[in-house]
């Protein structure tokens, strides 16, 4: 930020300080100096270093604040010589009179202004308005347009003067641009608009790109005589979107992308209008047209006065910290029972939103200097935490499994993010413009594991069993109503060119690291269920609950997945929450003695329908809870003639234990026919012969 010495002495009490006290005053306030020129005019020119943060001191009278704090001066700031809402006292016209304003988008231009002011003389300026511009860079157009620019480098607020007779139907509409419009800027370069650029209009045409550029066709010209002087201010996002994608960069969108707060708008606009008066002549009518007209109540941040030693590790008592802020225009009050400060904030800072920042703020105006610099840093070495723990036996448990790590990229396709999108779930996307091709956030890492699998397929990689995929990161969604969903996952992806075999290995690495996570005891389960999207085949998915709870999924990739990504191998995929797998850790496990005594196993074969699953199965037996009974183990399903159509074998081994004797078969074949009967009578299972 350039500054004129000479003009910025003029708001400090007591005098022009010398440029060397002002340098040193900005650099121990934290804003250092770059460069540094002696003009002819006997004025000193400074390059001060301003954080993006601090918009507030982008001009004069921002800087200087500082300044004043950290000399111990007074700040004079300037003022109206009128009511900033009322003008001027008059019988006659008003400016709710002279124009319409309308603000249909109020979420991005919380407040704009409108002032009237007829009979102005449009000529050169008068030389302390040019030689001030001129000293900062700013080149001298007219007495109107060197107004503008000099209430934007005093007060920090942009503005902007439309010529009154040059707008269609003396109404001004804030609103969203339509597609394909056109507004020629004062860059004299012509623009076109997308419906997400906020824009000024008036009756027939966009007259100006909010917070960006105003247009040449309504601009102040030698023939103007009647003027409307907007101040305004709008979302900094909206205004660093526009000015990114069309590449127009202004003093005003600078000061805007820093939000320029709508509590100061009215007195900063009141004082151009007065100087307008005062080098143009003219008459301001009363009255201003604004919308909305409500104002925010200035926000009060409590500081506490023992955090704010102990962050700054000096003895500062809670009246020098007062001092301190007031100095910079905060309002501190000292609540002494709490020994705390209710801090109201002003409008020129609306970076102040936590106590940490006014912490800092009187880190800064008590001095810099005055902080202690320790010889040493002192660490306090902590255990590593729970879930980094947890996330490290999670992964030995998955490359034990065969499994490689990926780390992959967070934006998929369009395509990509509705095939893998949860019905009831839409897209999360960013503008194209700056993700082309992939500006969706991705709904699940699967897609992202496919790219994988296919740059190993056109490297040649192959491995005994096949390749198999795992990642940990987060999945974005937003519901119906806009509201953003986002969960942590672990996604793995594996080759299964037999399907039966591929499964298998899946659920068996699954199981691995639930137990790893939480024990011998964690239970994992499976439901088969209709696919949750596109991407997967309906009859092949299931989904996985660990101890009971849902928690993720399992399925075979859709065939239509596989073309998309080119991968010529069939894969199994699977996605877990990764925050239910965490929550499992650490594991807990019983230690019991070794038995003394053998154990009896016995192997059935049921022929149950084919739609019977093995936890249906599994399920019946615990019900039926049998004497002495230990265990339950899958071993096998077998299709064929010999089981007839639309049924299937499966092999299940009951282990039976005493551990206090040996037992007899024949004292295990009443429990046995237990579960025989059970089976039959619930699932309609015949032991196979």
């Amino acid at each position: 930020m350039l500054i004129s010495v000479r003009w910025l002495s003029e708001y400090l009490d007591g005098g022009a300080p010398s440029v060397e006290a002002l340098e040193d005053a900005f650099t121990r306030a934290g804003f250092p100096i770059e460069s540094r020129e002696e003009l002819p005019s006997g004025d000193t020119v400074l390059d001060v270093e301003v954080t993006s943060n601090r918009g507030d001191c982008l001009c004069h009278v921002g800087l200087a604040r500082e300044a004043a704090a950290a000399l111990g001066v007074a700040l004079k700031a300037p003022a109206a010589p009128f009511d900033p809402m009322t003008g001027p006292a008059d019988a006659g016209e008003t400016a709710a009179d002279a124009c319409t304003i309308e603000n249909t988008v109020p979420d991005e231009c919380p407040r704009f202004t409108a002032r009237i002011i007829r009979g102005v003389t449009v000529g050169p300026s008068p030389d302390w308005l040019r030689t001030r511009l001129e000293a900062i860079g700013v080149k001298s157009i007219n007495n109107l347009v060197d107004l503008s620019n000099y209430l934007l480098f005093e007060l920090g607020q942009p503005n902007h003067l439309f010529d009154l007779d040059a707008l269609a139907g003396a109404r001004l509409t804030i609103r969203h641009a339509k597609r394909g419009e056109k507004v020629v800027g004062l860059d004299d370069k012509e623009h076109e608009l997308r419906p997400e650029d906020v824009c000024i209009a008036d009756g027939e045409r966009v007259v100006s790109i909010a917070g960006v550029i105003g247009g040449r066709p309504t601009a102040v010209s030698a023939k103007t005589t009647n003027i409307l002087l907007e101040a305004a201010t709008w979302t900094p996002s909206s205004v660093r979107r526009t000015s990114r994608r069309l590449k127009i960069t202004t003093d005003a969108g600078r000061r805007y992308e820093r939000l320029v707060d709508q509590r100061q708008i009215d007195a900063c606009a009141a004082r151009l209008a007065h100087l307008i008066t005062e080098v143009a002549g003219g008459t301001v009518l009363p009255g201003v047209v604004v919308t909305p007209d409500a104002l925010p109540a200035r926000p009060t941040v409590r500081m506490r006065a023992q955090r704010c030693r102990d962050i700054l590790g000096i003895p500062l008592e809670t009246t020098r910290m007062a001092e301190c802020l007031g100095a910079i225009d905060i309002e501190a009050r000292i609540d002494t029972a709490a020994d705390a400060l209710d801090c109201t904030i002003p409008a020129n800072r609306p970076d102040l939103v936590r106590e940490i920042d006014l912490i800092e703020e009187v880190a800064r105006t008590n001095g810099l200097d005055e902080l202690p610099i320790l010889p040493t840093i002192p660490v306090e070495v902590k255990p590593t935490q729970q879930d980094r723990i947890a996330l490290r036996e999670l992964a030995g448990a998955l490359t034990g499994a065969g499994f490689y790590e990926t780390v992959t990229f967070s934006f998929v396709t369009h395509d990509e993010a509705e095939a893998y999108m949860p019905r009831g779930l839409k897209t999360v996307a960013v503008d194209e413009e700056r993700r082309k091709g992939a500006p969706a956030l991705r709904p699940s890492a699967i897609p992202s594991l496919l790219r994988c699998r296919k740059a190993n397929q056109d490297a040649g990689v192959e491995r005994p069993g096949g390749l198999r995929f795992f990642e940990t990161t987060a999945v974005f969604a937003q519901d119906e109503k806009g509201k953003s969903v986002e969960h942590r996952n672990v996604a793995l992806l594996a080759d299964a060119p037999d399907a039966q075999e591929g499964v298998r290995a899946m659920r068996s690495a699954v199981e691995a690291a639930v137990r790893a996570l939480g024990g011998i005891h964690a239970a994992l389960a499976v439901e088969v269920s209709p696919a949750h999207c596109p991407a997967f085949r309906d009859d092949a998915f299931v989904r996985l609950f660990v101890n009971g709870v849902g928690a993720g999924y399992m399925g075979l990739v859709a065939q239509a997945q596989l073309d998309a990504h080119d991968v010529r191998t069939a894969q199994v995929a699977c996605e877990i929450n990764l925050d239910a797998l965490l929550a499992l850790y650490p594991p807990r496990a019983t230690v019991t003695p070794l038995p003394a005594f053998p154990a009896i196993e016995r192997d059935l074969s049921v022929v149950v329908d084919e739609s019977v699953s093995w936890a249906q199965v599994a399920g019946v037996v615990e019900r039926v809870d049998p004497a002495l009974l230990t265990g339950v183990a899958f071993v096998g399903a077998y299709r064929g003639k010999q089981v007839g159509a639309g049924k299937k074998s499966l092999t299940l081994r009951l282990r039976f234990l005493d551990p206090a004797r040996t037992l007899r078969h024949e004292e295990v074949d009443p429990q046995v026919e237990q579960v025989v009967g059970a089976l039959a009578g619930e699932l309609q299972a015949a032991l196979r012969a």
